[in-house]
C-alpha cells in the first residue's frame, strides 16, 4: 500500500472515530498526531484538516448527490470515506480524480459493505460531474 492510500486510511479512522464518539474532528486529529501509535501521515493531517474546514460544503455535495439516502442514513464509515474523497476532489490538485475515486471505492470494498463500493463510486462520480466545468 503506497503512502498515500495509507495516509488516507488513517484519515477515514480519524473521521470515523470522531463520527462514533460525537467528537470534533480536529480535537480527535490532535489525539492522534500526540500518540502517534501508529502516527499520523502530513497527507492525513490535510486530509482531515480539509474535511474540518470545508465541511458544510462537503455535507451539502453528498447530500445533493447521495440518491435515494440521507447523509444521516449511510453507514458511518461511508460517510467518513466520502468526506475524505470530496475534500481531496475539490481541494487537492496534486492528485488526479480517478485515482480518488478508485482510492476512496478501495476503502469502501475493505472497510464497509458489499454495497458501498459502487455506492460511493456513484456519488463521487456525481460531484465530479457536477463540480468539474466542461
Amino acid at each position: 500500500m503506497g503512502a498515500r492510500s495509507k495516509a488516507r486510511k488513517r484519515a477515514v479512522d480519524v473521521l470515523y472515530e470522531a463520527e462514533l464518539r460525537g467528537r470534533d474532528r480536529l480535537e480527535v486529529l490532535r489525539e492522534r498526531l500526540a500518540l502517534a501509535d501508529p502516527p499520523v501521515p502530513d497527507h492525513a493531517v490535510r486530509l482531515v484538516e480539509g474535511v474540518a474546514e470545508h465541511a458544510a460544503r462537503i455535507d451539502g455535495l453528498i447530500s445533493a448527490h447521495a440518491r435515494g439516502w440521507t447523509l444521516e442514513r449511510l453507514p458511518d464509515v461511508d460517510r467518513a470515506i466520502l468526506r475524505m474523497a470530496v475534500f481531496e476532489l475539490l481541494w487537492v490538485d496534486d492528485v488526479p480524480d480517478p485515482v480518488v475515486i478508485d482510492e476512496a471505492v478501495h476503502l469502501a470494498r475493505v472497510l464497509s459493505t458489499d454495497d458501498s463500493p459502487a455506492y460511493v463510486n456513484g456519488v463521487l462520480g456525481a460531484v465530479v460531474d457536477a463540480e468539474v466545468p466542461t
